[in-house]
């Protein structure tokens, strides 16, 4: 009996911290604690919305398209908003990479994969595409691809050497 009284009352020691600290129905609105409202919440993407996670990779171009690196990272502020982008430039296969933050208001993002100028697309976005096609099957693989997740490259207004007189982003 001793043992059964024993059992009971460390089951009931050890549950108490639970029930204490489980949420009730009647909470305060005004609690920090709050469940998110409907409003707050999604449930889809929407149209014009991209994934942050589905950005970091995506080539960047000059405007002579010319390939100058690829997105690293993507630094947010305290509100959420896109403070920097932090682009990886220089360098060949991650050996002698350097990390440059600009501004997400100096990118220009396309969805359609980049035009060739000569029969060549070795080294251009279009080709980046894992399973693109080449010729006439241009229209169906932007749509194919990303269908909205992400754009297919990012275009930055600067040259490989304004790039490397920018100081080095360090985390």
């Amino acid at each position: 009996m001793k043992r059964l009284l024993c059992a009971v009352s460390t089951a009931m020691l050890l549950t108490a911290p639970v029930a204490a600290q489980s949420p009730q129905n009647n909470a305060n609105p005004a609690t920090p604690n709050q469940q998110p409202s409907a409003a707050s919440t999604a449930s889809v993407q929407k149209q014009g919305e991209w994934r942050a996670s589905k950005l970091v990779g995506v080539a960047v171009y000059n405007n002579s398209n010319e390939k100058i690196g690829d997105i690293n990272d993507i630094i947010l502020d305290t509100g959420g908003r896109v403070a920097n982008v932090v682009i990886g430039v220089g360098g060949f296969l991650g050996m002698g990479e350097r990390n440059v933050a600009v501004g997400f208001d100096q990118l220009k993002f396309a969805r359609e994969p980049m035009k060739a100028a000569s029969g060549d697309a070795s080294g251009k976005a279009g080709n980046a595409n894992p399973g693109s096609t080449t010729g006439t099957g241009a229209a169906t693989t932007g749509s194919s691809r990303n269908d909205n997740w992400y754009p297919d490259h990012v275009v930055l207004n600067a040259n490989k050497d304004q790039l490397k007189q920018m100081p080095e982003f360090k985390y």
